[in-house]
């Protein structure tokens, strides 16, 4: 095991195409197709250790049904089953689970390989799977305290312009680009609108308000957002809590003077949003209702609610 970064801890091994390999050499050429057009699709999952000390992946079937669905929209065919690529998640885990003390991050990739280049090539898909220790995406003080957001100039691609149900490699340079400008001016994060000036998503998460009246919104489906599985996690902790939920489109001013604001993702988790565009929302600090959903998440993710242990799938 070794440190990438100051927060980055990876593993020994990465599944490669049907094999566990060492890190090092876990080598793509440089003339992989997806390199240089970003035909890829990925995801991204959380393994978090139980109250029982077991490690156990948050919704592993669901992520890999997505990056399934991603593939087939791009017309990608991977050269696995949906069993094959949740065991060697399994696996990988399995081989080095004693390095991930404190969880892990997943990352399966599938992606265009080498071969033919130009946009009309159609090569080998290639499949990864890496994992890491990775902390909280918007840092720990963000979970806790909340975070400072943005709505940036850079718009949410529009639904006919590219696939916004897949998570695919090369629309993501659109969530780079907003997250830069947001880190650049003093914010934490970027919050995108969509082309009619709506509130879609931030640069990697879904987002959630909650209004003076208690009611919670989120942008719905027909938005061009990913259609988030820590969304529709929270979605259901809210439904059964009993309180009201919207899926309706909003407007950023909504944002501004909402009681509460916050962002959910596999890598941000549940993370309040206590400033946007210099706008306090509401006291500035978490509200009952997000640090409701934040117990409660925490709490799913390590086996301690049974209403939501269908979630977990133990190494």
């Amino acid at each position: 095991m070794s440190s990438t970064s100051s927060n980055v801890v990876r593993a020994d091994q990465i599944w490669l195409d049907g094999k566990l390999v060492k890190w090092e050499e876990g080598h793509v050429p440089v003339m992989t197709h997806a390199l240089h057009y970003g035909l890829g699709v990925f995801e991204g999952i959380r393994a978090y250790r139980t109250h029982d000390g077991r490690l156990a992946v948050f919704r592993l079937r669901e992520h890999i049904e997505r990056l399934f669905d991603s593939a087939h929209i791009c017309m990608m065919k991977l050269p696995f089953t949906t069993e094959q690529l949740m065991e060697a998640c399994l696996e990988l885990l399995r081989e080095q689970k004693e390095l991930f003390a404190n969880g892990a991050y997943l990352r399966p990739i599938a992606f265009m390989g080498d071969g033919a280049m130009g946009l009309g090539a159609i090569n080998p898909t290639r499949v990864a799977i890496t994992a890491w220790d990775w902390g909280a995406y918007l840092g720990d003080k963000g979970i806790r305290e909340g975070i400072r957001a943005k709505v940036s100039s850079f718009t949410r691609m529009h639904v006919n312009v590219n696939m916004v149900r897949g998570k695919i490699s090369g629309q993501y340079v659109n969530s780079i680009l907003a997250k830069r400008e947001a880190v650049l001016a003093g914010y934490d994060e970027a919050i995108l609108l969509d082309i009619s000036g709506f509130v879609a998503e931030a640069s990697g998460e879904n987002i959630f308000l909650v209004n003076k009246k208690g009611v919670i919104k989120t942008p719905p489906l027909s938005s061009p957002i990913l259609d988030g599985i820590t969304r529709e996690s929270v979605l259901k902790i809210l439904r059964d809590s009993g309180r009201q939920v919207e899926e309706v489109t909003v407007t950023r001013d909504a944002l501004y003077i909402a009681n509460e604001v916050f962002f959910t993702g596999t890598a941000a988790e549940i993370t309040p949003v206590r400033e946007v565009d210099n706008r306090t929302v509401g006291t500035g600090k978490p509200g009952l209702i997000t640090q409701y959903v934040q117990e409660t998440y925490f709490r799913a993710v390590r086996g301690l609610e049974p209403r939501y242990t269908e979630w977990l799938t133990y190494v």
